[in-house]
C-alpha cells in the first residue's frame, strides 16, 4: 500500500512537470531550460548515488560500455525532450502529457523489432489510444496540431528511450546512467542554445521555480521515489499508476495555467488513459477476474 501511495505521488510530481516546463518558457528558450534543467537534475541524483555507492550496490560495469550507454541514451534523451519543450510552444501541458503517455503504448510494439513478445492488450490498447489521439488532437480538416505533432514524433523517442535504457540497464546501474545521460543532454541542449537561441543571463533567476521543480522535484524526488517504491511494488501496478502522471499533467494544467478541455479533447483523453491502461494490464487479469466473478454467481445461485 505504501509503495503504491508513492508511486502515485511520483506520478503527481512527474505529471505537474509539465506545468513547470510550460512555465519555465515565459522566461527561458526551450534549449537552454532543458540544458539547464537537465544539469540540476543531474546534480539532484549526487545524494542517491553517494547513498548506492557507499552501501557498495553501485554497478559500475565496463567503463567504454558505460561511456557508449550515457551517449546513446542522452542523445535520444536530447531529442525526446527538446520536442516536448519545443511542442509545448504550441500546445497545452494536457495534451503534451496524454500524447508524451503514448510511449507506454509505443515501447511493446517497437519491442517487437527487437523480437520481444507482445500480448493482445497491448494491440487493444493501441487501438484505443490511437482513436483517443483523434478526437484530441485530429481537427476537423484532418490535420494535427503543430505542438501535438512535435509530441506524438518524441513519444517514439521516449519509447525508444526506454528501450535503450532497459537494454544497457542490465550491464549499469540505472541511477549512474541516468545521472550521466542527463549531463550529456543537458551540456548538448545548452550547446545548442548557445548556437540558436538568444538567452537573457537575468532571465535564468526569473525561472529559477520552475528549473528547481524540474530539476530537483521532477528528476530528484520523483526519481528517488520511483527507485524506493519499486522495491515493493508489482510491476504491473508500478506502469498503470505512473501511467496516471497523464492525468496530472491535466489536472495541472487546468488548475494552475488556466487551461481547458473540450467535451472532444476530453474525450480523448480518457480513451488515450484507458488505452494506457489496457496495454499495461495482460489477457489473463481479465480471464482470470471474469472466472472468479461468474464462479461467486455460481456459488452465490
Amino acid at each position: 500500500m505504501i509503495a503504491n501511495l508513492l508511486l502515485l505521488l511520483t506520478a503527481a510530481v512527474w505529471g505537474f512537470g509539465f506545468v513547470a516546463q510550460s512555465m519555465g518558457m515565459d522566461h527561458l528558450s526551450p534549449f537552454m531550460f532543458n540544458g539547464l534543467r537537465f544539469l540540476i537534475g543531474a546534480i539532484s541524483l549526487l545524494p542517491l548515488l553517494w547513498y548506492f555507492a557507499n552501501k557498495k550496490t553501485l554497478l559500475v560495469g565496463n567503463q567504454k560500455s558505460l561511456l557508449l550507454a550515457s551517449i546513446s541514451a542522452g542523445s535520444v534523451l536530447f531529442f525526446a525532450a527538446s520536442l516536448q519543450q519545443v511542442g509545448l510552444q504550441f500546445t497545452s501541458a494536457a495534451n503534451a502529457g496524454f500524447i508524451t503517455g503514448l510511449y507506454i503504448v509505443i515501447v511493446p510494439v517497437l519491442g517487437l523489432i527487437l523480437k520481444h513478445q507482445t500480448g493482445v492488450n497491448t494491440w487493444v490498447g493501441c487501438a484505443i489510444a490511437v482513436v483517443g489521439l483523434y478526437f484530441l488532437s485530429i481537427k476537423d480538416d484532418m490535420s494535427i496540431g503543430y505542438g501535438d505533432l512535435l509530441q506524438l514524433i518524441g513519444a517514439f523517442f521516449w519509447a525508444i528511450h526506454i528501450l535503450i535504457i532497459d537494454h544497457f540497464a542490465k550491464k549499469h546501474s540505472p541511477i549512474l546512467l541516468s545521472h550521466l545521460q542527463f549531463i550529456f543532454c543537458g551540456l548538448l541542449s545548452i550547446a545548442v542554445s548557445l548556437i540558436i537561441e538568444t538567452t537573457v543571463v537575468g532571465n535564468i533567476g526569473l525561472a529559477w521555480a520552475a528549473l528547481a521543480y524540474s530539476g530537483i522535484v521532477s528528476v530528484g524526488v520523483g526519481y528517488t521515489l520511483q527507485v524506493v517504491a519499486q522495491k515493493n511494488a508489482h510491476p504491473a501496478h508500478v506502469a498503470i499508476i505512473l501511467s496516471l502522471e497523464t492525468v496530472f499533467a491535466a489536472v495541472g494544467g487546468i488548475l494552475l495555467l488556466g487551461e481547458t478541455l473540450e467535451p472532444r479533447a476530453l474525450l480523448g483523453c480518457s480513451l488515450m488513459l484507458a488505452g494506457i491502461l489496457v496495454s499495461q494490464i495482460p489477457l489473463r487479469y481479465f480471464i482470470k477476474s471474469w472466472k472468479q466473478t461468474k464462479h461467486t454467481q455460481v456459488q452465490s445461485d
